[in-house]
């Protein structure tokens, strides 16, 4: 999942695709906007888990990473 990093319902974003087809993408990312990349990392059932996210910069060549504190590489084994 991505999106938009503030206040209230955080757009625009791209869901996960199983809601995609519900709601679709509902807005533009543009150069100088802060976003969020959510990762859900889980085992293969998916029963247990945790959400990993990073907040990025948007700018006209791509983005540039924010998120300055390291994950546990042995927690994500």
């Amino acid at each position: 999942m991505l999106h938009g990093a503030g206040m209230v319902d955080e757009w625009p974003r791209i869901p996960q695709p199983y809601e995609f087809a519900r709601s679709g993408y509902d807005g533009q990312f543009e150069a100088n906007m802060t976003v969020c990349v959510e990762s859900y990392m889980a085992a293969d059932d998916g029963v247990e888990g945790v959400k990993l996210e990073q907040q990025v910069l948007v700018t006209e060549r791509g983005v540039q990473l924010l998120s300055t504190f390291p994950f546990e590489e042995v927690l994500l084994a």
